[in-house]
Order: C-alpha cells, then sequence, then structure tokens
C-alpha cells in the first residue's frame, strides 16, 4: 500500500508546513475527478453499467449504515468534502479548498455550484445538519463515533447526551463556508473526511419525510448519480445526476446494482453477458477463469481483514481461553491457500499488511507448526473445562454467501477435529445478521473491516470502550488508553502494544487479509478499485464493442 503523508510522525512544524502546502496546492483549483476517456477510444453508444453488489443493502440512509454493500451504492450517490484520487492524494470535492494553520482549526470553501439532484443548494448548513445527525443519539448510526475518533470538538459529549448538538464543533459562518474546530490537532482529518458516513444529506429532504427520505420518489442526492429505482432483493438503480457539478466529466448514464448472494448466479450472468462487474470470483472457478479469461480476472488488495467476531459477555466466551483456544486451532494457510487461493494471505492479527505504511509484528504463535498450535489450544480449551466429556457447543453465524458457508464449513471442521468442538452454522441475511450483532443475539459471527482510511487507528477504534460498533462488548482500559495515545502520536511502538493487547484478548480470530477478486468485461474503461474496495462508477465507461 501506498504511505501517505499524514501516517508519518512529523513535527508540528512540518504539520504547519504541510497544511499550508495543501491550501496553496489547492487554495483556487477546481479539478474534475470523474471518467477520464482517452484520445481516440470510442465509445458504446449504451452508456450502462450492471455491477454486482452481493447483498440487500440494509438502508441507503447514510447514517444507518455501516458496510460496504450500502457504501459502494452511497459513494456513487454522494460527495464529500474531499476524496482520495487512484495515487492515493487528498483532493478538492464539495470543497474547492480549505485552511488551516495548526491542524487544529480548519475553514472549508464549499463549491457554490454543487447541488442537490432536485436542483436545490448544496450548503455548508447541510454539511452541519449531516454530521449533528451522524453523532445524534437518537439516530443510532453505527458511525455515530467517527466525529470522536476525529477529535470534533464536544463529539464525545454530544454523542453521550451531556451536550447538546449545536455544541458540536461545526458551524457554517455562511452557506458556502465551513468551520470544523477539533479538540486537537489531527495530521489526518483530511484522510478522514474521504470516508462515506461524512457526507452530506439534504437537511430539507430529511426533515420533511423523516426516514422515507431514501424511497426513490424522495430520493435526493449530491453526486454523480440518483436512485430512480430500488427492487428490494433484486436491484438498485441510479441514473445520471444532471444538476451533478461535474455532469460534464461523467459518462455512465445508468448503473444497476444487483443484489445476487451467490457468487455462483454472479459468474454465470457475468459470463451470459448480463453483468458487467462482478462482486467476487466464485472460488471453484478461479483457476480455471484465470486461465481462461486473463484479462478479465483483476486482483487487487485491499485494506482489510476477515475474521470471527465473539460475543465476549456471553459465557463461556467471557472466558479468554476459550477464546484464544478457537484462535489456535484454525489451519490460516490452509484457509488463505487452499479454501480461497485467490491471493489473500493468513491473518493472525486484526490489522492488514502495510496499514498506515507499517508493518506490524504478529504473535509468538504465528511462528509455530499447526500442530503445536493445536497442543496448546486443547489445553487452554482443558483450563476452562470442556473436553471430550464436557464438549464446547455454540452457533456460528455468517450471513448468505457461498464463499462464507464454505469457510464456516472448513473453519467447523477444524475446531471438530483439532478440539471435538461443535459448531452449528447458521445462515441469515445480511440485514438479519446485523441486527442480531448489534443487539449481543450471537455467539460467534462472520465478519470483518474495511479500513475507513489508511490507519491502524480505523481497526482499533471499534473495539474500544463503548464505541458504536463494539458489537463483541470488548472492554480493556489499557487497550483504550494505548489507543487514545496512538491517536496523538501515530507512533509505531503505541500502535503494537494495543495490537498485542487486543491479540491476546481474542474478542475477535483473525482469518485472512482480503483481495479485491472481480470479473471484469474488457469493454469496461476506467476500471480502478481503490484500497478501501470502492469502484466510482464516475470514472468508468463502456468501450464500443
Amino acid at each position: 500500500m501506498r504511505k501517505t503523508i499524514s501516517n508519518k510522525m512529523i513535527s508540528d512544524k512540518k504539520i504547519k508546513l504541510l497544511s499550508c502546502v495543501i491550501a496553496l496546492m489547492w487554495g483556487n483549483v477546481s479539478l474534475s475527478y470523474a471518467a477520464v476517456v482517452p484520445e481516440g477510444t470510442q465509445l458504446s453508444a449504451k452508456q450502462e453499467i450492471v455491477r454486482n453488489n452481493g447483498s440487500e443493502p440494509a438502508s441507503l440512509d447514510v447514517h444507518k449504515v455501516e458496510s460496504d454493500t450500502e457504501l459502494n451504492i452511497i459513494s456513487d450517490f454522494f460527495d464529500g468534502l474531499v476524496y482520495l484520487d487512484q495515487k492515493s492524494e487528498i483532493k478538492p470535492r464539495l470543497a474547492t479548498r480549505w485552511e488551516t494553520s495548526d491542524n487544529q482549526n480548519w475553514i472549508f470553501h464549499l463549491r457554490k455550484d454543487a447541488k442537490w439532484s432536485d436542483g436545490s443548494p448544496l450548503t455548508a448548513h447541510d454539511v452541519v445538519f449531516s454530521w449533528r445527525r451522524l453523532i445524534d443519539p437518537a439516530t443510532g448510526a453505527p458511525y455515530g463515533n467517527y466525529l470522536e475518533n476525529a477529535s470534533v470538538v464536544n463529539a464525545s459529549d454530544v454523542l453521550q447526551g451531556k451536550k447538546k448538538l449545536e455544541e458540536l464543533g461545526v458551524k457554517a459562518l455562511d452557506d458556502f463556508t465551513l468551520e470544523v474546530k477539533l479538540d486537537k490537532p489531527v495530521g489526518d482529518f483530511l484522510l478522514m473526511l474521504t470516508h462515506p458516513s461524512t457526507v452530506p444529506v439534504s437537511e430539507k429532504t430529511v426533515k420533511k419525510y423523516g426516514d422515507k427520505w431514501i424511497r426513490p420518489e424522495h430520493f435526493v442526492s449530491s453526486g454523480a448519480f440518483k436512485l430512480s429505482e430500488w427492487v428490494v432483493n433484486e436491484r438498485v438503480v441510479g441514473v445520471r445526476n444532471p444538476q451533478y457539478w461535474d455532469d460534464k466529466n461523467t459518462v455512465i448514464n445508468k448503473v444497476t446494482y444487483l443484489a445476487l448472494v451467490s457468487d455462483k448466479a454472479d459468474l454465470n450472468r457475468y459470463l451470459a453477458g448480463e453483468i458487467d462487474i462482478t462482486l467476487t470470483i466464485p472460488l471453484d472457478s478461479f483457476a480455471a477463469l484465470k486461465k481462461k479469461y486473463p484479462d478479465q480476472v483483476n486482483i487487487s488488495p485491499k485494506l482489510s481483514t476477515y475474521y470471527y467476531e465473539i460475543n465476549t459477555q456471553k459465557p463461556p466466551f467471557n472466558d479468554v481461553r476459550v477464546r484464544q483456544a478457537l484462535n489456535l486451532a484454525i489451519d490460516r494457510d490452509v484457509i488463505a491457500d487452499k479454501v480461497l487461493g485467490q491471493g489473500q494471505k493468513a491473518a493472525y492479527i486484526l490489522l492488514p499488511p502495510t496499514i498506515g505504511g507499517f508493518s506490524f509484528q504478529e504473535p509468538e504463535y504465528a511462528s509455530w507448526t499447526q500442530e503445536q498450535r493445536i497442543a496448546k489450544a486443547k489445553e487452554l480449551l482443558n483450563e476452562a473445562g470442556f473436553n471430550q466429556n464436557n464438549p464446547l457447543k455454540f452457533n456460528l453465524l455468517y450471513n448468505t454467501m457461498e464463499s462464507h458457508k464454505k469457510l464456516a464449513i472448513a473453519i467447523s471442521s477444524m475446531w471438530k477435529k483439532n478440539l471435538d468442538v461443535d459448531a452449528t452454522l447458521q445462515n441469515q441475511e445480511w440485514k438479519v445478521l446485523l441486527d442480531n450483532k448489534y443487539q449481543g443475539n450471537f455467539e460467534v459471527a462472520r465478519y470483518g473491516w474495511i479500513a475507513d482510511y489508511n490507519s491502524p487507528k480505523t481497526f482499533f477504534n471499534i473495539f474500544t470502550t463503548g464505541h458504536t460498533q463494539n458489537s463483541s462488548l470488548y472492554s480493556n482500559k489499557k487497550f483504550d488508553e494505548l489507543v487514545a495515545e496512538a491517536e496523538k502520536t501515530n507512533n509505531k511502538s503505541t500502535y503494537q502494544q494495543a495490537l498485542d493487547i487486543v491479540t491476546h484478548d481474542a474478542p475477535i480470530i483473525p482469518i485472512y487479509s482480503y483481495v479485491n477478486a472481480k470479473m471484469v468485461k474488457p469493454y469496461i474503461g476506467g476500471f480502478y478499485v481503490d484500497p478501501r474496495g470502492y469502484i466510482f462508477t464516475k470514472d468508468l465507461y463502456v468501450i464500443k464493442h
């Protein structure tokens, strides 16, 4: 992964210099960032793309979602203040420029030609409304902690209901000038603003329609596309937004996101010419497809970790020895190389490789043989009171998808063979799994985390005590203190100490580091998957074929 300047340790003087350079570089520039069609390219008369998105979105309300299932679509429908280009550099979007002298007090100047898809002006007041709604305890946003993590003034107290929404450190100085105050200098604040949870929604629309604002007949967006159709469990359709400030540089007229949970159905419809970009590639078909269609198989690294989450408050999983035993008994090399085999890497820690430009030390048992790990796992489980006469039994929850099922079968078989543990597999739709996870109605559940931005903090924060996305209910005071310290220093040693604690405590079982694996038609131009896994339809175009 590419390093970004905001992930390096820099002095206060260098931070100020960097801020001035950013302001100078982008102070008066309004850049288009959509599709760039090479000269001489013949475009298809029909500029429409069909993408498989994998599952039915839990919602399209920015403040009610948390996964790539929803954020893939939201990223096409909404603009943020800034964005990351294909070189992982921060560029203007709704904000044409910004100023800060200390990385603590920020002024953003919004573009005056930005409009909502209904033609009404998009203003700084919309941003203020949206950020307040994001952190409002009444909203219950999964990303409710995000502005707290960004150190926005009073964010923590507002989230806890101790202060009013109006006391959040964000203010509209006028219709097109936004002031943001932080509790402390945050060197990667701009990087944090590239996450979809910070995009504004229309204050007028949300207030008028309430939770029904996401229906196609009410939906108002700010991005290159707007919602035109939503057929539950089948498809979401976006059409080109003529009110979009950079519409002249958009090529695609229509994008359809299918809700196919079956990767085999995904592939079959791709091969039949009904899908242009798959969600993934079936594990069983990968080798043959790579040989037959090498130019259509697209593999790229992803800042993400696949893991099993454990309800640490539900006996016997409140016993760290039980969690550690289940962790040790999984042969990750078999999972990554044999079951998956698309370039995934075995994971023994929460963090994906090279996150934030760092390389972290794995636990000692990562270098053990699998036989050694199993022996230690048996010892721990026996100490916790589980053996052949009293086998550990629990439910393993996973959401509908062949690859998740295949992994669940493989891992539960390892637990049975190595520890005589009985894991009953339970398959649920994505929305149902999320509901059960956040209600604490699970023992062990399949999950994963994609970096919100390129920093270890985005992984650590969700395991701090009381975090809105801490559904494992994990709590360790020393871990919390180290994460807070790491946010100030961006120090590798501090990160490592925090990592060692959460690895030992095992609220999750890391299994592998993701890759983006997709089939892409050769006539799709401008294709690029960013390190977080997003494919921005605005970058794409259909070549004549």
